[in-house]
């Protein structure tokens, strides 16, 4: 912890470098809070400021990889879903560039796979607890202010009543059906909403579709790989994914590392 407090501080002092001398570019996360720290420096101290940084950096990055790694796993155990994908990228997107943003609204079933992904497995499968302002009453329950609320999303995502075959992966179930807000909802809803959901899902898309775009990809045998989900404030892979990659042919012989 020594050496991510002291990662922080220095990324603070270097933007207070640079703000002093004038030269700070292009205006970033730390520079906005530095300048509320102007008028209230006791409340936007140095700490505050780091804690900030740090929960949009981890919460950020610990989701993604877990994200990722479910999608791959889930792939993996199923090839014709790595087929589709591949097929798809190939079609929207020229073999002499890498897959970029602007391409990600045509690629309909990387989207279904990256929907499906988080519906199976969500970043945060109880969402960030709330609590009860005052007395109120939540499907004839009644709940005592200041109780801590909890919404199982795992739990909503694999509801039979809600899904057909709720445990199996299948992509296409997203092709036709609309997101009511209520039944599909792994960054949460309404203002309490998950403020990285957009990024995060366009990140996610442009790695998992370029590793797809780039890369053939197996299991390291014939068994499937190991599902079983572990436990934390996100849901990590028990076993951790192992895998073999190879360059596709075609990235090869674009870039003249092979013959045609």
């Amino acid at each position: 912890m020594q050496r991510l407090d002291k990662f922080m501080q220095d990324m603070v002092d270097e933007r207070k470098q640079l703000l002093a001398a004038g030269s700070n570019g292009s205006a970033t996360m730390i520079d906005h809070l530095l300048s509320l720290q102007e008028n209230e420096h006791e409340y936007y101290s140095d700490e505050l400021i780091k804690g900030i940084i740090m929960v949009l950096l981890i919460a950020g990055t610990d989701t993604l990889s877990i994200s990722l790694e479910w999608a791959m796993a889930l792939l993996l155990n199923q090839p014709e879903a790595i087929k589709k994908i591949k097929a798809e990228i190939d079609a929207h997107v020229p073999e002499d560039r890498l897959l970029e943003e602007q391409d990600l609204p045509n690629l309909t079933y990387l989207q279904n796979v990256i929907k499906e992904t988080l519906r199976l497995y969500p970043p945060v499968p109880l969402l960030i607890p709330h609590e009860a302002s005052e007395n109120c009453t939540v499907a004839g329950y009644h709940v005592s202010k200041g109780t801590m609320l909890l919404v199982n999303l795992w739990a909503i995502h694999r509801d039979p009543k809600l899904w057909e075959d709720p445990t199996k992966f299948i992509p296409e179930r997203h092709q036709e059906r609309r997101d009511d807000g209520f039944t599909m909802l792994p960054f949460g809803a309404g203002r309490r909403g998950c403020p990285g959901a957009g990024i995060g899902t366009r990140v996610l898309g442009l790695v998992l579709g370029t590793l797809v775009q780039v890369f053939e990809w197996e299991r390291t045998s014939e068994e499937m790989v190991d599902m079983t989900e572990g436990r934390g404030f996100s849901i990590p892979k028990v076993e951790p994914l192992q895998a073999i990659c190879r360059p596709r042919q075609a990235i090869l012989q674009q870039h003249s590392l092979v013959p045609p």
